[in-house]
């Protein structure tokens, strides 16, 4: 096979149809369309529309609950953590602020704060601060030998 025998499979692309040519092309007069009716005419918004009757997405009850405030974090893993230190992106020696984090391109934005969570292992010894942190991942920093400073306060649940 040489570069210009090149070609698609058969039946690959086809071509367009082109609707309302006459009687000829086979979708003339109508085009596809049927005769009169809703659907027959432009400007048809059909998504949801049951003829009147009471739609699905209104016969289903509605649950739960969506919380017009809650906070957004971007995550960072223990591995990616040190996947950075290792490739020399991050330094080791120097304090790992959420600054520090989106500079080295581990997050791409900080949202309302950069969250470590224990996915990984930790070797580095790592001085972090950081907005939250997961139990494990806070025991995980510290079994390396480095230190983890949380800048959002801790929220008290009434399980507490």
């Amino acid at each position: 096979m040489k570069l210009h025998e090149i070609r698609d499979n058969e039946g690959a692309s086809r071509k367009k149809k082109r609707v309302a040519r006459g009687p000829g092309s086979g979708k003339g007069k109508t085009a596809g369309r049927g005769i009169k009716g809703q659907t027959s005419r432009s400007g048809v918004a059909l998504n949801g529309f049951e003829g009147g009757q009471m739609p699905l997405y209104r016969r289903l009850p509605k649950r739960g609950f969506t919380k017009p405030n809650a906070k957004s974090f971007a995550v960072v893993n223990l591995g990616q953590l040190q996947a950075f230190v290792d490739s020399g992106k991050l330094d080791a020696k120097a304090d790992v602020t959420e600054d520090a984090l989106v500079a080295a391109g581990v997050v791409r934005r900080k949202l309302d704060g950069v969250r470590v969570l224990a996915k990984g292992e930790l070797k580095a010894k790592l001085n972090l601060t950081v907005a939250g942190a997961s139990a494990a991942a806070v025991a995980a920093i510290e079994k390396a030998g480095g230190k983890i400073t949380l800048t959002e306060p801790k929220v008290e649940t009434a399980a507490e």
